[in-house]
Parts: C-alpha cells; structure tokens; sequence
C-alpha cells in the first residue's frame, strides 16, 4: 500500500511532481495548454483520439456548460508512466426531477420526501458537484492509461488514491458530492481494492457493436446476409431516402451549416434520458479541422436543407466509432433517417475497410435489427455526501438498462459461422 501525501491548499497543488512515495509522484493540471505535450503524448500517443490534447482543449473551451477539467500525469523516478484524466460537472436540483418522479416509489422514506421538496423550492441551485474519472460526452474507457511495464495492482491503486487526492482538494472550491469511474468492458482489478475503498458498481446501457465478415465489400453485400424478412426491411428504409441528398461534409461545408447541425444535435440532446453535458456550438468544425481525415460529417439534404446527419471517427484500434446524430423529428417516421444513419455508420465501417464499428448506447433493439450485439459496460461510483448518498441508489436505478429484446437479422448459415469463428 502506498503512503500518499496529504491534501494542500489551491497554489501548491499544481505543483510539478508531487512525491508519492521514493518510486511515484504526479503532477496536476487545470488547463490542457499546461500540459507538458512531450510528457502526454509519451503515454496517450498513437493509442486513444479522446484523449489527445487538442481534442481535450476543445471540449474544455466550450462555453455550454459547468465543466472543469483536471489532467494528471503519473511519474515513475520522472519519467511519465501513466495519465489520468478527470472532469468535474455541477448538477442543478431540476435534473433529478425525471429521475425521482421515475424511482422514487420504490424508496419511500422521510428523508426523501424532505428531498423532493428541497428540488422544489431549489431548480435552479447547484445541488451535485460529480467528479469523473473519464469523459462524460463519449461512451468508453477515457480516464486514464498507464504504461503496460505498471503493475495491474500498482496501476489500480495509484488511480485510486489520486482519485481521492485530486476530489478533495476541489473542495476548496465546492463540495465533490460523488466521484464516477465510466466506462469499462471488465471490472477493475482488482476487485477487493475497490470494495474497499466503498465504490459501488454497476451496469448502464451496453455499447452496440457490429462486426462485418471479411468478404464484404459494399452495404448491398452486408444487407444480403440478412434473413429475407430484415433484408426486405432494410431496403424499404434504405429506398425512403431516395429523395435525399446524401453528402459527406468538408470543413468549409461543416462551418456553413453548423448552426442547423448544432439544432439537429440539440433535438437529440433534448429527448435524451439523462441530459448531461451539451456539445459546444462550433464542436463539429473544430473536430473536423482537428482530425480532417479521421473524423466524418455525413449531411442529409431535403429540397437542399439539411434534415440530419451522421457523424463517426476512424479509431487507432481499427475500428469505426459512430459518434453524435441528429435529424428532424418531425420528418423520421416517413424517411426512418434514424434507421438510415445507422445504415450510414456501417457503410462508413465498409467503405475504409474497417471490420468493428461501435454504434454508441441507446435505442439498443433497433440496433440489433441492423447486426449489433451488446458489449455490457460498468461503472463505479463513490458517494461522498449525504445527499449523493441518498440520490445513490435512484440514480443507478435510472442508468441501469431498461430491458429489451435482442434481435437476430441475420441468415442462420451466417449465424453459425460467426460461431465457429468465435
């Protein structure tokens, strides 16, 4: 077990290597310009887009919405061997208004009424200050890498104790009422160290992955493996866009229409279960320019105005990250844009000869009618109040996946040959 070093007032803690022990020591950041980009890129190079520097500074020089970030990067004898990265959100009282009218049946108690009438009288006041270990505008594992020479036990209890560190010392500014770590495929080992520490964990909607076989070429080649039941669907969706403009965006053309992107993402944004953070307003222009060949904007033009649009990231593990959405409402049943932007995604996955694309949580059936299959992801999350403590288990309850049937599009020849091949 390490001996960590004590909590320290606002103007020491950004000190550059702070001691853990003889072998560890970390330094913290407040803005992503800070960083020593020679001592990042050595740990975070070539191995995740969402944690490249740039990228970062475009998600913390947005003016949407109470967001603080926190980067650390772990040192071994001062050479970088580790990074961690943090956000830090302030909730309002009106958030929880769905959540509480939605689980708070099950959970009847004096104490929780006087807390629904706290939210009452207080919407508009800062209620929850949440620390996250990861990104919260993206689903996956984003918090933190250590180099592979680290430990599995070191690496675990280095997260953790400068976790705990780095949220005590934001109290000076406000009180950190629970700490998340998101989003993992296995749980955190190992597992005892966890359970000690008092982090609960938990399921919250999987990601939905398809995998395309290695011989298909095209969009027609893949629908042709369906049963003839989804193959004639999905050419029904496919055809109602026969009407439409399907373009990919350059930078010039992304900037042009951001405003309508920004209000389509914004419909999305609206009907979500849990709203939590909103994109900046120029997000998709400043990731384009960022990554001008790695990330695409796919636009859908009715009568020459845009009615939706799709957007996804060439990975470094070579995959296809299907990434934000949106569309008009109004028009999906006679169009299914929904549908068809999941089509989009997977064409995008076939065309630059990539065999995984992650379509991203949410609408999990529908996206099993178009070949993805479930990845569980788990979080972890540590109450640090008594309010985050009696908000505990409602919050979980409306995070965990609501139940669902999982559809099989596919022929059963093709079924069973993505079994053996398993």
């Amino acid at each position: 077990m390490f001996s960590f070093c004590k909590p320290v007032s606002s103007k020491k803690r950004f000190l550059p290597f702070r001691k853990i022990n003889e072998e560890f020591s970390f330094s913290l950041f407040e803005k992503a310009d800070m960083i020593p980009s020679i001592d990042w890129d050595a740990i975070t190079a070539n191995k995740s887009t969402f944690l490249e520097k740039e990228y970062l500074k475009i998600i913390e020089n947005g003016q949407h919405t109470k967001l603080m970030c926190r980067y650390v990067i772990v040192y071994k004898h001062k050479t970088p061997c580790g990074i961690i990265y943090f956000q830090v959100i302030d909730f309002k009282a009106e958030i929880f208004g769905d959540i509480l009218s939605q689980q708070v049946e099950s959970i009847k108690s004096k104490r929780m009424n006087l807390f629904e009438r706290y939210i009452d009288s207080n919407k508009n006041e800062v209620l929850l200050r949440l620390f996250t270990c990861g990104n919260n505008l993206v689903s996956g594992e984003y918090g933190f890498i250590f180099d592979k020479h680290i430990k599995q036990n070191d690496a675990s209890e280095l997260l953790l104790k400068i976790t705990d560190l780095v949220s005590k010392e934001e109290k000076l500014r406000g009180t950190i009422s629970a700490i998340l770590l998101k989003d993992f495929v296995k749980p955190l080992e190992p597992a005892e160290l966890f359970d000690s520490d008092k982090y609960s964990q938990f399921y919250v909607e999987p990601n939905m992955l398809v995998t395309i076989p290695e011989d298909v070429k095209t969009i027609e080649e893949y629908i042709n493996l369906f049963s003839k039941k989804y193959r004639n669907r999905a050419k029904n969706i496919l055809k109602k866009t026969s009407d439409i403009e399907i373009q990919e965006l350059n930078l010039e053309e992304i900037r042009a229409h951001e405003k309508r992107i920004y209000a389509l993402y914004e419909e999305i944004f609206k009907n979500a279960k849990f709203k939590l953070i909103k994109l900046p307003h120029d997000y998709f222009s400043c990731v384009k320019e960022l990554f001008p060949t790695k990330f695409t904007v796919i636009g859908y033009f009715l009568e020459n105005k845009l009615v939706a649009f799709g957007s996804s990231f060439l990975m470094e593990d070579g995959s296809v990250e299907a990434h934000y959405i949106g569309f008009d409402y109004t028009l999906n049943n006679e169009y299914d844009l929904y549908q068809n932007l999941l089509y989009c995604a997977i064409n995008e996955a076939i065309k630059n000869k990539r065999r995984t694309i992650n379509l991203g949580r949410t609408a999990a059936e529908i996206k099993t009618t178009v070949g993805a299959k479930a990845e569980d992801l788990i979080c972890y999350i540590k109450p640090q109040n008594t309010i985050s403590r009696i908000i505990q288990k409602p919050f979980i309850s409306f995070l965990q996946p609501a139940e669902w049937i999982p559809r099989n599009p596919f022929k059963e020849e093709v079924l069973e040959n993505a079994t053996q091949k398993d």
